[in-house]
Parts: C-alpha cells; sequence; structure tokens
C-alpha cells in the first residue's frame, strides 16, 4: 500500500455535517404525533430529515446490516421520489439479509452462544422464526417450555444456556423477556425496588423441577424436567432442612386479569381469530397460495388457561416433538410450570412483555431507549416518553406480536428519519437526542461494519483473476507419526498440501453444518471464524435418534473405546514445515452466520459484540485504539481496498475506457453512498496520481474511506 499524506486524512475524518440535508418530512405518522404531544413543553431543537441517499445507507444498515450495493442505490434512485422511502421499507423487510441482521439482534436479547450446549441449533432456530415470521410471544413460548436433547429440540438451548439452574434461569425469563432485574432479590429483599426474596423463589420455582442431564457415554445433554422441585422455602441456611418445604410458583406481576380486556388484547384476539379461520379455509381444501400456507401454518389457535386465545399450541407442539423423538419418556416429560410461566410472560395484559420488547427495537433503531437501561424497568426508572413506549406496546401486541410491523412503525416515522445535530451547544444537543428529535451519532453494529466492509470491498465473491496473486507461504503444523517416525497416512499434513487454509480447516471439520469462514491463506488476520449453516444445523436436528436403551453399551465395549482414546492420547506428533503455493483470492463469509461470540480478539469483539455470558452484558460502542489499528492495517480492509480485475472500477482505471472522476465518483458511491464534491474529487485524484499506477492509486482511496468516520457511522 502506497503511503498516505497527512493532509488527506481530512478525506479520513471528513465532517459529517457536510452532508446536504432534506425538507422536512410532509405527514407525521401517529407515532409522531404521541412524541411531539410528550415533547411540546420541552426547549429542544429538531433537526432536519435526512436525505434520500442517507436514508437508503441508514436504512439497509440497519434492516439487513450492511450498506448498499451498487445496484442497490440505482434501483433506489429509479423509484418515484415521493414514494421511494416506503417502498424500500417493504423491499427491505422481505430481503434475505434481514433475517440474518436481526438474528444478532435476538441473539443478543437471548444470549446465545453457539458453542454452549444447543447453541448452534437454537441461533438456527431463531434465525428461522425471524425469517419465516413467528410471533415473539410464541417464539418465548417455545424457549421456555421446551425440553428434549440440544441440539435434537433446538429450543432447550435457552434454557441449557443457563445450565437448567433455577435460580439463574428466573432472573433471566425476568430481565429477558420483561426488562425487570429481579435477580437482585434472590439474596436478599431487593435494595432499590420493590422485589422481594420470596417472590423471587416464588419465580425460580417455575424452574425447579428442570434439569440438565448428561448421558455419560454418548455424551448427549437434556433438559429434562423431574417429580421433584430444587427450589424450597425458606431459603437453605434460615432454617433446618427439615422445615424447609418444596417453594410453591407463583408471578409476581399483576396482569390484572379480573378486569376487561384492554383494546390492544380485544384487537390481538380478533387478529387470531381471523387467522385460524383462515387456517381452516385452507384446510378445508380450497386453494391457497405458498404465502398462505407458510402465514396459515403458524397460526393455528386454542384456547389457554385464561379463557383467551393463543397463537400457538405450545404444550401440543412440545408432546409432538416429544413423540417424534421416539426416545424414552422420563427425558421428555413436559412441564406443566414453565407452560403456565410462559403464559403469564407472554400474556397480552403483561405489560412488562410487551414494553421491555419494544423498548429494544427503539434502542436498536434509534440509538437509545425510551427506558434506559434498556433491560432495567423499574418505578425508579421511568420511560422517558411513557405514552410514545405504550402506543408501541400495543400496536406490537395488537398486530400479533410481529416484530416486521414493530420495525416498519419505527422507521417509517419522522423521529427516524431525522438528522443528527452538529453545530449547537452540547447540552442542547444532548437533550434533543434524549427527546428524540435529533439522532445521536451512532456506530454501526460489529457485525454490520464488517459485512459492510466485505461488500464495499466485493470480497463475497472472488474479485480478481485466476492466478493473478499466487504466493507461496510456510506454516508449521503438527501431525501424527508411525512407528518409523514417519507422518502418518492420512494425517492432516497431507490434507494441508496444496489447500489454502480455509478449505484445510473446512476439510478438518468435515464440512457439515459449520465450516470455515476465512478471509484467505495468511495467518495474520483476525477476521476468520467458523461460519454456521442454518439450514444445516436444522437438518441435523430432523434425523432419526436411537432409542435411549439402544445407546447403552456393553462394558467391553466402553473398555474398547477407553483403550482406543489412550492409545490416542499416547500417539506421538512432530512438528513439520509445509510449504504450498496458494492463490490469494480470499473470499469472506457474512459476520451475521458466523459462530458466536467470536473470540475475544476477533474482529466483532473488538467493536463491541458482547460475551453473552452474563444478564446485561449490552454491546460496547466506545472507540479504542484496537479498532483503529484493526481497521487501519488489518487484513479485511487490506483486502477490501485491493482492486481486482473483476470488480466494475477496474475498467474505470485502466485501458483505453479508463476515465478517473468516474472511477472517484463509483469509490464513493459503493463506499459512502453518496457522490464525491468538488474539492473531495480533486483531492482523491491526487491521491490515485501519488501512486505507482492508478489501481495502486485507487487502494490508497479506498483505505482512506474505509477509515472515515462517515464509513464507519451511521447517516
Amino acid at each position: 500500500m502506497a503511503q498516505v499524506h497527512g493532509w488527506l486524512f481530512r478525506i479520513a475524518f471528513v465532517c459529517l455535517a457536510c452532508l446536504s440535508a432534506a425538507p422536512q418530512a410532509s405527514a407525521a405518522t401517529p407515532l409522531d404525533v404521541i412524541l411531539n404531544e410528550e415533547n411540546a413543553s420541552k426547549k429542544i431543537i429538531t433537526a432536519p430529515t435526512i436525505d434520500d441517499l442517507s436514508f437508503l445507507r441508514r436504512l439497509s444498515v440497519d434492516m439487513i446490516g450492511r450498506i448498499p450495493t451498487l445496484d442497490e442505490i440505482k434501483e433506489y434512485e429509479a423509484w418515484p421520489a415521493a414514494e421511494r422511502r416506503g417502498m424500500l421499507v417493504d423491499k427491505l423487510l422481505k430481503a434475505d439479509g434481514f433475517a440474518d441482521r436481526w438474528t444478532v439482534f435476538m441473539a443478543d436479547l437471548l444470549r446465545i452462544r453457539t458453542n454452549s450446549d444447543g447453541g448452534a441449533a437454537e441461533m438456527a432456530f431463531v434465525h428461522k422464526s425471524v425469517k419465516e415470521g413467528m410471533p415473539y410471544d410464541v417464539l418465548c413460548q417455545q424457549l421456555i417450555t421446551a425440553v428434549g436433547k440440544a441440539g435434537k429440540i433446538p429450543e432447550v438451548g435457552f434454557v441449557l444456556n443457563d445450565n437448567a439452574d433455577p435460580m439463574a434461569l428466573a432472573g433471566t425469563a425476568a430481565q429477558v423477556f420483561m426488562g425487570v432485574r429481579i435477580a437482585c432479590a434472590q439474596c436478599h429483599d431487593h435494595p432499590f425496588d420493590v422485589w422481594t426474596r420470596e417472590q423471587f423463589y416464588g419465580m425460580a420455582a417455575y424452574f425447579g423441577k428442570t434439569q440438565r442431564r448428561e448421558i455419560d457415554f454418548t455424551k448427549s445433554v437434556y433438559a429434562i424436567e423431574t417429580d421433584g422441585t430444587r427450589v424450597k422455602w425458606p431459603p437453605e441456611g434460615l432454617a433446618p432442612e427439615a422445615e424447609r418445604k418444596a417453594m410453591i410458583p407463583a408471578f409476581p406481576f399483576d396482569l390484572k386479569l379480573d378486569a376487561a380486556a384492554p383494546q390492544q388484547e380485544v384487537r390481538l384476539v380478533a387478529l387470531r381469530k381471523a387467522q385460524a379461520d383462515e387456517l381452516a379455509r385452507i384446510e378445508s381444501g380450497k386453494s391457497a397460495s405458498l404465502d398462505e400456507l407458510l402465514t396459515a401454518a403458524s397460526t393455528k389457535v386454542q384456547s389457554n388457561n385464561f379463557g383467551k386465545t393463543e397463537q400457538f399450541d405450545v404444550a401440543g407442539e412440545a408432546k409432538k416433538a416429544a413423540r417424534d423423538l421416539k426416545v424414552d419418556k422420563d427425558l421428555y416429560n413436559q412441564s406443566q410450570l414453565r407452560s403456565e410461566l410462559a403464559r403469564y410472560i407472554t400474556h397480552p395484559r403483561n405489560r412488562y412483555f410487551s414494553r421491555a420488547f419494544v423498548n429494544r427495537v427503539w434502542a436498536d433503531l434509534m440509538g437509545r431507549g425510551i427506558v434506559e437501561p434498556i433491560d432495567d424497568f423499574s418505578d425508579n426508572n421511568p420511560p422517558s416518553h411513557d405514552k410514545t413506549l405504550n402506543y408501541l406496546a400495543d400496536e406490537f401486541v395488537a398486530g400479533g406480536y410481529d416484530l416486521r410491523n414493530i420495525i416498519k412503525l419505527v422507521v417509517m416515522s419522522d423521529a427516524y428519519q431525522r438528522g443528527h445535530l452538529y453545530e449547537v451547544e452540547l447540552q442542547q444537543r444532548k437533550a434533543s437526542e434524549e427527546a428524540f428529535a435529533a439522532n445521536p451519532v451512532r456506530r454501526m453494529l460489529a457485525e454490520t461494519m464488517f459485512d459492510s466492509v466485505v461488500a464495499a470491498g466485493h470480497l463475497f465473491a472472488q474479485k480478481h483473476a485466476a492466478g493473478d496473486n499466487l504466493k507461496t507461504i510456510k506454516e508449521i503444523v503438527q501431525v501424527p507419526v508411525d512407528l518409523e517416525g514417519k507422518p502418518a497416512a492420512g494425517s492432516i499434513l497431507t490434507q494441508l498440501q496444496g489447500q489454502g487454509t480455509g478449505a484445510a480447516m473446512g476439510a478438518a471439520m468435515g464440512g457439515g453444518a459449520m465450516a470455515a469462514a476465512t478471509g484467505g491463506g495468511g495467518s495474520y488476520d483476525l477476521e476468520s471464524a467458523i461460519e454456521v449453516d442454518f439450514n444445516a444445523v436444522l437438518a441435523m436436528a430432523k434425523k432419526d435418534e436411537p432409542k435411549v436403551e439402544q445407546m447403552m453399551v456393553s462394558e467391553e465395549d466402553q473398555s474398547a473405546r477407553m483403550l482406543a482414546e489412550e492409545q490416542g492420547r499416547r500417539k506421538k506428533y512432530i512438528d513439520q514445515v509445509v510449504e504450498r503455493q496458494i492463490d490469494d483470492n480470499p473470499v469472506f463469509a457474512s459476520a451475521m452466520r458466523m459462530a458466536s461470540p467470536a473470540p475475544p480478539a476477533h474482529f466483532l469483539r473488538v467493536f463491541g459484540q458482547p460475551a453473552r455470558d452474563q444478564l446485561g452484558d449490552h454491546r460496547d460502542h466506545s472507540p479504542s485504539m484496537r479498532q483503529a489499528l484493526m481497521m487501519l492495517n488489518g487484513k479485511m480492509t487490506h483486502e477490501a481496498s485491493r482492486v481486482g480485475k473483476l470488480e466494475p472500477i477496474y475498467p474505470l482505471l485502466v485501458g483505453k475506457k479508463a476515465d478517473l472522476d468516474a472511477a472517484v465518483k463509483l469509490a464513493y458511491r459503493e463506499i459512502l453512498t453518496r457522490e464525491p464534491s468538488g474539492d473531495e474529487l480533486a483531492d482523491a485524484k491526487s491521491v490515485i496520481a501519488e501512486a505507482a499506477t492508478p489501481v495502486d492509486g485507487m487502494a490508497d482511496l479506498r483505505w482512506v474511506l474505509f477509515n472515515s468516520h462517515e464509513f464507519r457511522f451511521v447517516p
């Protein structure tokens, strides 16, 4: 990479305020009307509405997890100006990338770890649920109530993530699904809130019969229900063991079930009755489209214990899954207690459930929640805009707990489409942002930034011609040796010969549901990871499983297995230097499909992906020197900056049709989603002229653009 002069950083750190702004939006939505009413008495400055290309970039980042491509920009600009924003929203709600992007959101919410028991299957299940539009209350019911084998029943990953510990699960269920930090009452009455220790134990008692069980020989892990409970009252140490009794489960939140149904519940019941009627029509033999079948398949209703209607037969579906598993029933006893808890948590009158979720969605799209922190709903921490939050929650319930509906409600509002405030005093800007009259400057999510670099750098597919980047590399590998000290036949050494690192990793893992997602043959990059094939994971879960008694083996078989394992441990290994030639033509996988959380030093973790091992472990958006160094020196940024012969920008730099102005404009559109200004065009051409060739110069320019604030932050 050619040297870049210091003055060029005025391109790299271009002020976002220089972007042009469009006129204010013409018609306020009902959401805006309520928000504006709550802001009426506040002395705030309202930011102007962002221009069309900024809206395209912001919405693409938020809804499909990457910046728009050149073709998507052209399509958007061809639509009628007065309709293009609404058309874009509808298009992206149906896009393939929507499920990937919002699975990341759900994985943060549910603390999914693909390396935990059943974690990969749970992630795949959540992705499928988002893609197919499973209502959020149905999804939560299945996660709370599931029993069975990790991986075979994807939903049990939620319970097993906390090792089926009733105390941990009580705190998790309250904080994740309702935004209430009741876990602080586990050891004593909550010091700052209304929750008592006895209420916490009553919540934990719903999980009291849930246990994690591992089959010794097969190492299969199950979430099971036992007859006895592990949750007793009074707590251990406060009474003799003989006096401690099984704690009676008690939901600590008043749902006001004796009162008349609120309007949002009435609308929900009517919606689901209509869906049930449509399902009955389809099942009666009348013709229906594929979309109708898919929609109706997830809307079967039943009567619940509250005399209302639910969208999904949780207990019935779980029993069917257990019958399909064909294993001993003691591992698949259904949890009546957890089924009851799931109904309480997801009940339309549980305001905590609906308010907590829409607050998280609002925070994700707007840069801050109406309640902050987003999982700390308390009388001591009231929402900044109570009526706005209630409106969102009511529409979420009435619309059938549809994620897409609530996202559309937010992104079509004036509030979402407002820009930033720059040239105002700090306290005034903060007041406007807290009132949602201006959008705070927020950085892309780690996964979104990763995919945006890959997309703009044309790294989702090979961009160099075959043989253009041949290089010889040396690696030290450890290989087993035979009795004569020679590498054993079929060892990883033979697999490595002639293969790139990513291919060798994939071969070593046997392909399947998880395979290497690497950026090439170099060993200095921190962007490679393991990619999870969601479809393959779910397909594996559907395979038949032998009965439990068939898993058992004789003592002789166990002894033979132990002997083989011992011999494997005694096997000798030697270090071998492997020299091989690779074609360094890297292809990067989407960060949305990577096993997560990534290792601590990985790009995603450096840019804030949480470890998901503790409650309240949210994304860290603070800047750091490691982030700057990773963008300045990382392999992914380097490869994205390089110009490949298969890219559309190449013929604008080389040959008879070379057009430097057009090449610079193309680079700006692909990386920053806008045209360069006159000064920027002149500076860019100077950068290119400084390099040995126009191709090298364009690589320098693109490196500068990737390292700009404008690229990293949402417009």
